[in-house]
């Protein structure tokens, strides 16, 4: 099955995916025109926090991804919305970080949005950080990850561009702030890290 893509990109759109409710909801301006239910990413993979914008699409025949993906600019890693063959898994936290959705709803929502579409993605009341702050270490890529860059950015230990990756730079970067508030420097973001350097759910 081929999709025709969305051709209305003067056209106002924005998506908003609540990841706490499982739902996602396209507006046009300041109309609400459609809500869907969704499943989002299980918690070892979860789905970015922040504001994205759609960048690619494609649709072809039936498989994982349902009939059609639409692409987003997370700097991180791979993630979109799109369909899925495990229709029972909508509203649970079931995916790799992606926006599942039912295949139909996916497919109405493809033909009706164009690329450069805001997506605005949250996850509780406390920003990137969503509801809880997980230790983090080289190796993982989220928006914790970014939130925690652009924390130690503004304290003067990094100094690259927040990114959401997780790699050599950021842990040269912890462990100096480790370092600096009397902290093993075991390239963990943990509790004490986050307590030292400010960023908490409750800011």
């Amino acid at each position: 099955m081929i999709i025709a893509p969305a051709a209305r990109a003067n056209e106002s759109f924005c998506i908003h995916v609540d990841v706490e409710m499982k739902t996602l909801t396209l507006w046009q301006g300041d109309k609400l025109l459609r809500q869907y239910p969704v499943a989002t990413g299980a918690w070892d993979t979860p789905t970015p926090i922040g504001v994205f914008r759609i960048t690619h699409r494609f649709s072809g025949q039936m498989c994982g991804f349902g009939t059609c993906f639409l692409g987003l600019n997370v700097p991180w890693g791979d993630y979109g919305i799109h369909g899925t063959n495990k229709p029972e898994t909508i509203g649970s936290n079931a995916s790799h970080g992606c926006i599942r959705m039912r295949v139909a709803d996916a497919e109405e929502l493809y033909a009706l949005v164009p690329n450069g579409t805001v997506v605005v993605i949250e996850c509780g009341p406390y920003g990137e950080t969503g509801g809880s702050l997980r230790t983090l270490r080289n190796g993982d890529r989220s928006a914790q990850v970014r939130a925690v860059q652009r924390k130690l950015r503004a304290l003067g230990f990094y100094q690259g561009w927040p990114d959401g990756i997780f790699g050599a730079g950021t842990q040269a970067a912890v462990d100096h702030a480790r370092k600096h508030f009397g902290l093993t420097p075991n390239g963990l973001v943990d509790w004490a890290l986050y307590q030292a350097i400010g960023l908490t759910i409750f800011e």
